[in-house]
Parts: C-alpha cells; structure tokens; sequence
C-alpha cells in the first residue's frame, strides 16, 4: 500500500510542480506586458525589475495555488482512469477514499501551507511590492516636482465613527507625508457642530502619534450649534486627533488589494461595530482566512470526476469538475455583495461558501465510492 501511495502522490507532485511554474509564468508575462512601460518610464533597471518581480510572486501563490492542484488533480488521476488503474484498484477492494488519501494528505499539507503564506509571506509580499513601485515612481516624479507636490492622493477623507470627527484632506503628498487644505469636523453625540479645524496644511508625527495643523483656525459651537468664535494659529498640535494617514489610505483601496496584515490593521482602528463602512473590509479578512479550505474542496470536486470520468471523453468530467470549482467562486462573489451588517455578518458571508462547497465535495464523493 505504501508503494501505491508513493506512486500516486509521485504522479500527481510532477504534475503539479509543472503546472504550478507554467501558471506563474504566465501571470508574470501578463503583468510585465501592463507594467513593463510604467517600470522603464520611472526609471528602473534591469535589476530593479528583477527584484520588484522577485518580492511580487509570493503574493500570486493563494490564487495559483489552488488552480495548479485541480489541474494537476485531473491529470494525475484521469491518467490512472484511462489507463484503468483506478478500476484495478478498486477491483483489488480499495476504496475511492483509501485510493485517494495521500491526495488529500496533499490537500491537507497545502492547506497548511496556503494559511502560513497568508499569514506571513503573502502580506509581506504585498506590501513590500506595492511599496517599492510607490517609491520607484514618486522618485522619478520627484525630478520634476517640489516634494510636496508627488505623490498627490485627492480628496483623502475619512469618518471616525467613535470620536465623531470627519475628516477632509484636499490632497495629500504621500511621499512628503503633507496634507494641504486638511479640515475636521467635530460634532456631538446628536450630530450637531461642536468644533472645526480648518488648516492650509498639517501632517502626522509618527513620534507622538499625532497631528500637527499649520496656518489655520478654529471654529467653536455652543450646545446649540450655533458658532461661538474662531481662533486663528499658525501652528498647533492636536494630541486627540491620533488617525492615521495610511488607515485612510487603506480605506480608499478596494478590499481585495489589500494584505491580510493591512485588513487586520484597518478593522483595529476602525471596527466594524464602530465604522459600518468597514463590513466590506471585514468579509475579505475572513475570507483569506477561510481560503486554505479550498484545497480541500479542490480533492472532494476533482477526484470523483476525474475517477469516474466517460471513457469515451473524459473531459466531460473534468469540464464538470472545473465547472464546479469556479462555481464556487460565484457562490463566493455573491455572499460578499449580499452581505449585510444587519443579517449577513462578514464571518458568515466568508465561510458559507466554504460550508456549501465542502458539502457538494462530501456528496460527490459519497456517491462516487
């Protein structure tokens, strides 16, 4: 039994390794034909373009990795099927489930493996990719702009919930880490206007954890809402206003772009029961962390098709099985739009197509022993 288990995981880890290096190679060829332009009118060098690819593959592993195994999956054991080595097997009195278990054995240690990338690998990725692209093209817009004048992210704003305060920034210089035109509103528990600090510019100081405003006023209110006085400043700090500028740039990314560090960070200093804007934020998190599942639901779907294919065509079930695999994405796709604070929390909306997708494996598997 050994030898069969060796021999099948053998089959199905060549495969695998091939299809594995083949996906990447293409998404790399896809990503360099839309970036290579933008890469070579910053500047960057044939080095630079090496290492920028080099910090970027990681971060392509939790989407390659679970296509390349159903695709080495089908082949491995659809060349056992055709070869009739599955119908020796079970004629011999094994069962598809002890047939198939160093195949879920892989799953499980992919499994493992995906969770260990998205903890630690992937967002290092990531961050470090989306970081040194920055950089690289802030510094070739440096040549030809004053510091504060690259980088320029528009209209920055942000509402924080637990201290009512709203936040507008006309635009703000990642690369000087300045904001011009930066104006707060604060209102009172009843949403009535209890303080607004209009400033030319103001910036965050990472060292005591807070923002400093420059050439500006404020405006006091009464209990009422009505305006009291203002009182101009050249320059003030504000040790209550502690928000950070890269929670607010995080904000304005899509969920899906972000790292699962980056989406923990953000539901840190915003939750979701203090900021319902965070309930998209919130669903992707979960979903990252019930994603090494879907290796597998990857077995479950791929070994019943693929045992059991149409001799005559055994693509019919691989086109099933692969059917089934992207079903899962729009099962998926589809919690994460209808999901809603009220009925549908982000921890539900993430595991549920999970929950679905592994009792369709379980079933299919069932039924196919």
């Amino acid at each position: 039994m050994r030898l069969l288990d060796r021999y099948l995981l053998a089959e199905w880890l060549k495969i695998f390794g091939l299809t594995l290096v083949a996906t990447l190679a293409v998404l790399l060829l896809y990503d360099l034909y839309g970036q290579l332009g933008d890469l070579r009118n910053d500047g960057a060098r044939g080095a630079q373009i090496l290492f920028f690819y080099a910090i970027l593959v990681p971060s392509y592993l939790p989407a390659v990795l679970p296509l390349s195994q159903l695709v080495s999956l089908l082949f491995a054991v659809g060349n056992l099927h055709r070869h009739n080595e599955i119908i020796a097997m079970r004629a011999a009195g094994l069962s598809l489930w002890r047939i198939s278990l160093p195949l879920w054995a892989g799953g499980a240690v992919l499994a493992v493996a995906l969770w260990l990338l998205n903890a630690s690998i992937v967002p290092w990725s990531v961050e470090h990719a989306r970081s040194f692209r920055d950089n690289l093209h802030y510094k070739a817009e440096a040549k030809d702009h004053a510091s504060d004048e690259v980088g320029i992210i528009p209209q920055l704003t942000y509402f924080n919930y637990t201290q009512n305060r709203i936040w507008f920034i006309n635009h703000f210089s990642d690369y000087a880490y300045l904001g011009h035109g930066v104006t707060v509103y604060e209102l009172d528990a009843q949403g009535r206007d209890k303080r607004h600090v209009l400033a030319a510019e103001g910036y965050f100081d990472d060292t005591s954890g807070h923002w400093v405003m420059l050439n500006g006023h404020e405006l006091l209110f009464d209990a009422s809402g009505q305006e009291l006085r203002s009182l101009p400043f050249d320059k003030k700090e504000y040790p209550e206003f502690t928000e950070k500028p890269s929670l607010m740039k995080m904000l304005r990314e899509r969920p899906d772009d972000l790292s699962l560090a980056e989406l923990r960070e953000a539901l840190t200093q915003a939750p979701v029961e203090e900021n319902p804007a965070m309930h998209a934020f919130a669903v992707r998190y979960h979903e990252i962390q019930a994603s090494p599942f879907v290796c597998l639901i990857i077995v479950g779907l791929a070994v019943p098709f693929a045992a059991g294919g149409v001799r005559v065509n055994p693509m019919v079930g691989a086109s099933k099985s692969v059917g089934l695999f992207f079903g899962y994405y729009v099962v998926q796709q589809l919690c994460t739009h209808l999901a809603n604070p009220a009925y549908f929390p982000p921890v539900a909306a993430a595991w549920l197509p999970i929950v679905i997708m592994l009792g369709v494996a379980g079933w299919l598997f069932r039924r196919a022993a």
